[in-house]
């Protein structure tokens, strides 16, 4: 499924001396890839989460549109946008979201102990495990998220968005918190989750992401260019 925004641009008001209209994200076309790892580079506050956000269905756009195949999903509902959010799209956040009542396994299976019958139960344990131990946090399945490190939970959040196989991946910079090991550990990874045939994009100012991508844009005051 290939993924394409037209014309996509996000403005905020914001309340001050009058109103004052701030564009976060000027008009941008953008297509993204499936079997590819798209990245978009740029300083904080150039628009990149902005941008990804709307791309992944979470912030409503000021104007164009956002096309998972033939499909506008800006023109569902919220409770079809949801659905489709879960079924198609994984995405690790930049910040950390946990439950902080939930064991490790269970933050990863989240979307199935909300949606989901006993026997999807059952194989989101099993991959999520093998998920685990391909990002080294394994023995940690029944520790509460208290327990963890920062480093850990990023990679528990990397492991819950991969759960459901998604179509596609949205990675928020997603090798904050993680020392130099453990981020060509999860590099690597959505290298090779992209090579599998998911579109992965991922948002990061880490230059040692630049030799993993197929795709480069780069962006600076709400607007994108191919690099």
């Amino acid at each position: 499924m290939t993924i394409t925004a037209n014309d996509l641009s996000k403005e905020f008001i914001r309340q001050g001396k009058g109103t004052n209209r701030f564009v976060a994200v000027k008009p941008t076309d953008i297509a993204i890839e499936q079997g590819k790892l798209t990245l978009l580079m740029g300083r904080s506050g150039s628009g990149k989460s902005t941008l990804l956000n709307m791309l992944a269905g979470l912030l409503a756009p000021t104007s164009g549109n956002v096309m998972y195949g033939d499909s506008d999903i800006y023109t569902l509902d919220d409770d079809k946008l949801s659905e489709f959010r879960m079924e198609h799209i994984g995405v690790i956040p930049q910040g950390q979201t946990v439950v902080g009542s939930l064991t490790v396994l269970e933050n990863i299976c989240l979307s199935y102990l909300i949606h989901g019958t006993a026997d999807d139960h059952a194989a989101a344990h099993t991959y999520a495990r093998e998920l685990m131990e391909r990002f080294g946090i394994a023995e940690l399945e029944n520790e509460l998220p208290s327990a963890l490190s920062g480093g850990e939970l990023r990679r528990m959040a990397i492991a819950r968005a991969m759960i459901r196989k998604p179509d596609v991946i949205f990675a928020d910079e997603p090798t904050c918190d993680l020392d130099d090991e453990n981020t060509e550990l999860v590099l690597n990874i959505l290298k090779n989750t992209a090579a599998g045939g998911t579109a992965v994009f991922m948002v990061t100012h880490e230059k040692d992401a630049v030799g993993y991508a197929d795709i480069r844009y780069s962006m600076n005051a709400g607007e994108i260019g191919r690099r």
